[in-house]
């Protein structure tokens, strides 16, 4: 791959809120854990007036957990841009129509691979096919996690409904999904087991904005790292978006920038080397 890093451009020294995709970006490999130096470099952020932003698909809770030693410092966009949160306030939430929510999982439920997800503030509620995906998005994924014996009669109004394939997902089904639904929600990959379904229009680059409102921070004074199609919104808004390496080509075309991991990205920045 070639070198996309353009030397003669300084990263800004103005930089105020660093947001930062999990799945693939901030944790690589398929880890559940983050890196032992992550929170640490956070901390150091956030001494030196910067807002980290934990900018992700996953709930409220998960990342909670993740990111426990540094939880009260940091800021939250979750489910792909339906939730925000900073310093413990429900900044904004938007909500998908009740039909439609149904219709598609409806869908989900007759495909015979797929599972469904119907995220909830503080909970997943699933009716898992197969036990083993309660399990996974228990003890693996990390999820506050609720069985129902009914998913179309849960009541709390719904804001993201997700397809886990266990086996992955291919390309003829990422398309049937975006084709079906496509014209009435956004529908993104959330990696290589995941489809998220959100209210159209509706993606991390809307969550940031209402989150940057509220900071009063201007998306220009903000740098972001991620890796996969659904971080293309939040890549395109702030004004240093960076690609980890391992991102999909158009992520890695729509960076300023690219790094093997975002810990050595932070580390650079907090040395002060700003030679991007």
């Amino acid at each position: 791959m070639s070198d996309k890093r353009m030397p003669s451009i300084k990263i800004p020294s103005d930089i105020r809120l660093i947001a930062s995709d999990l799945d693939g970006t901030l944790l690589q490999g398929g880890a559940q854990r983050l890196r032992p130096n992550t929170c640490g470099l956070i901390h150091r952020l956030t001494r030196r007036g910067i807002i980290f932003l934990a900018a992700s698909g996953r709930q409220y809770a998960n990342l909670q957990r993740l990111f426990a030693p540094v939880r009260n410092e940091i800021a939250y966009l979750c489910e792909n841009g339906c939730l925000s949160f900073y310093e413990g306030e429900m900044v904004h939430r938007v909500t998908m129509d009740r039909a439609l929510g149904q219709e598609i999982m409806r869908e989900i439920i007759r495909t015979p691979s797929a599972e469904v997800l119907l995220s909830g503030v503080n909970t997943s509620y699933i009716q898992p096919k197969d036990m083993s995906y309660y399990y996974h998005m228990r003890d693996v994924v990390g999820n506050n996690v609720t069985l129902v014996p009914d998913i179309l009669k849960t009541e709390e109004p719904y804001f993201k409904i997700s397809i886990y394939e266990r086996n992955g997902l291919t390309d003829e089904e990422i398309a049937f999904w975006q084709e079906r639904f496509g014209r009435y929600a956004t529908v993104v990959t959330g990696g290589n087991d995941w489809l998220d379904i959100m209210p159209l229009h509706v993606n991390k680059g809307t969550g940031i904005r209402k989150l940057l409102q509220k900071l009063d921070v201007r998306p220009e004074e903000c740098m972001a790292f991620g890796d996969n199609y659904n971080d293309m919104e939040m890549m395109k808004l702030v004004g240093w978006p960076v690609a980890v390496d391992n991102a999909k080509p158009e992520i890695l075309a729509a960076g300023c920038d690219h790094t093997p991991t975002v810990e050595e990205y932070l580390e650079k920045i907090l040395s002060g080397d700003f030679t991007g």
